[in-house]
């Protein structure tokens, strides 16, 4: 098993190719490729450059030195607190991704130990991801449990923006 180590903004194109190795592995159909990996690789560059981050990611250098092996980003998520967890900080793991070449190895528990370790000293006491079915004995050996939380996703066609209209003043 590799070392995680936090990535650079010269990380960028390599977290970009294992998002879309993973968005591949997921759908079952290859990731075309298309301004997505533009916008992705200026988004990564800018936020793992930034002093106080909200967006961490960690990887394991392919033995090559030129690529990455595995890979790992969260965010933190600023949302009101309750009784349970008063600060409102909640993680969210959304790219959990290890080459083909090099899987089996233990580089994708290492790249998600340290982003786990880095949510705990950012005062997480939360975390959540959306689980392949790859991935689901790592997460549940890391303590990650299913909820009964019901998701429910609503997407805007690329071409449109919503705002909401309010009709008059008594509609809260």
């Amino acid at each position: 098993m590799g070392d995680a180590r936090r990535a650079v903004p010269s990380d960028a194109d390599e977290l970009v190719r294992l998002r879309g190795l993973m968005l591949a592995g997921m759908s079952g159909v290859p990731t075309p490729p298309g301004r997505w990996q533009d916008v992705a690789r200026d988004n990564l560059r800018t936020w793992l450059a930034e002093p106080d981050p909200w967006l961490a990611a960690f990887v394991v250098d392919a033995p090559d030195g030129a690529s990455l092996a595995a890979c790992a980003v969260g965010t933190v998520e600023r949302r009101l607190g309750g009784p349970d967890d008063p600060s409102g900080l909640v993680g969210y793991v959304f790219n959990v991704s290890t080459d083909p070449a090099y899987r089996r190895r233990g580089h994708s528990r290492a790249c998600l130990t340290a982003l786990l370790a880095w949510f705990r000293d950012r005062g997480v006491r939360r975390v959540d991801l959306r689980a392949s079915a790859a991935g689901r004995p790592l997460y549940r050996a890391l303590g990650f449990r299913e909820t009964a939380d019901p998701a429910m996703r609503l997407t805007f066609p690329a071409e449109q923006s919503f705002i909401p209209v309010r009709e008059t003043g008594n509609d809260l």
